[in-house]
Parts: C-alpha cells; sequence; structure tokens
C-alpha cells in the first residue's frame, strides 16, 4: 500500500515533469516573455513557485511557512533570465520540498504546523501546497501551448487518440507519468531546448 506522503509526492512530481515538459518545448527568449493575455511569463511564475517552496518547506515542521526572508512580491517581478537560470532557480524550491517530504512520515500528517501564523495540519499543508503549484503550472502549460501553437507537442493523451489510448493505456501512476515525460525531454530534440 502507498502511503499518504508518498502518493502526494508522487502527484508533485507529476506537475514538477510537465512544468518542465513545457519549459522545455518554449523557445528560451519566451521563457521571459509577458504575453498580452496573461498577467505573468513562465519565469515568472517559475520564480513565484520555487520561493514559495522555499519559504514552506524550509523547516517545514519547525518554524512558519512563510519566512520573514520570503520576499514574495520580488517573485513576480518581470525579469530575463536563461533557460539554465530558470531552471536552477526552480529546482531550489523543489529540492528544498522532496528533502521535507522525504523526512515526513504518514505518522506526521495530522501534527500542526504554520503557514502565516495559521495552524494547519501536515497533510492540510501538502493538500494547500499541492493545489497552489498545479494551479501555477496549468499557467505554465497554458502559456507554453499558446507559444508553440502548431508545434505544440502534447503531455498527456492528444486530442482524438483518447479510444486508442484506451485500448492500451500507459502507467498514469504519477512517478510513472513523471518519469515518461523526463524521458521524453531527454529524447527530444526540439528547437526551444
Amino acid at each position: 500500500m502507498t502511503s499518504v506522503v508518498a502518493s502526494i509526492r508522487g502527484e508533485f512530481l507529476r506537475y514538477k515533469a510537465l512544468a518542465e515538459a513545457t519549459i522545455g518545448q518554449v523557445d528560451e527568449s519566451d521563457l521571459s516573455a509577458k504575453q498580452a493575455s496573461v498577467a505573468n511569463s513562465i519565469a515568472t511564475i517559475c520564480w513565484h513557485v520555487s520561493g514559495n517552496l522555499d519559504s514552506r518547506f524550509t523547516e517545514f515542521l519547525t518554524s512558519d511557512g512563510e519566512k520573514p526572508w520570503r520576499e514574495r512580491e520580488e517573485e513576480f517581478r518581470a525579469r530575463t533570465v536563461t533557460r539554465e537560470e530558470l531552471l536552477a532557480k526552480w529546482g531550489r524550491g523543489w529540492d528544498v520540498l522532496m528533502q521535507a517530504l522525504d523526512e515526513l512520515s504518514d505518522d506526521d500528517l495530522q501534527r500542526s504546523v504554520m503557514i502565516r501564523r495559521q495552524s494547519f495540519t501536515v497533510v492540510e499543508a501538502l493538500h494547500r501546497s499541492l493545489s497552489h503549484v498545479s494551479y501555477h503550472v496549468g499557467q505554465i502549460v497554458y502559456i507554453g501551448k499558446s507559444l508553440r501553437g502548431e508545434d505544440w507537442r502534447y503531455l498527456t493523451i492528444p486530442p482524438g487518440q483518447s479510444d486508442a489510448y484506451n485500448q492500451a493505456p500507459g502507467n498514469d501512476g504519477a512517478v510513472a507519468f513523471a518519469q515518461t515525460l523526463a524521458d521524453r525531454q531527454k529524447s527530444s530534440h526540439e528547437p526551444g531546448q
């Protein structure tokens, strides 16, 4: 039986993989470009998600998740970054999250943690963070798909292929899905990479 913490960890990895597969498809110059119909660039969203994860999961069980050193407003500043800089910043927040999750067990789920001086159970805080990440990853994918247009490589079942997929489904588990996307990224030779 999969533990709750392992299941949540897998879902975080699913969304991380979706964002990274999108970032891999987008030309480097477009990562920092603000689209007319969208308030933030991919870079801005990645900065925000990373800052949020870093703040929430540094000393997760012992300090308030809104750290005094976090500069949330700065995360939303327009910036021009390289793909390497973006992935390094993105990775820092995810590293902090993964380390915190590695230190948790299901026995910790009913413990209390603080976020902005409000008490949450660990499981509530994890679900809250997972929802936050999925919301912003959806924005990243939407922007990436808009930028790529007809050249977009679908990250899930492409339109018109549901019946074929249902006849021979792949492993839809979160960790397997994340690994499939990562493998696809490694073998891809898109111009955006």
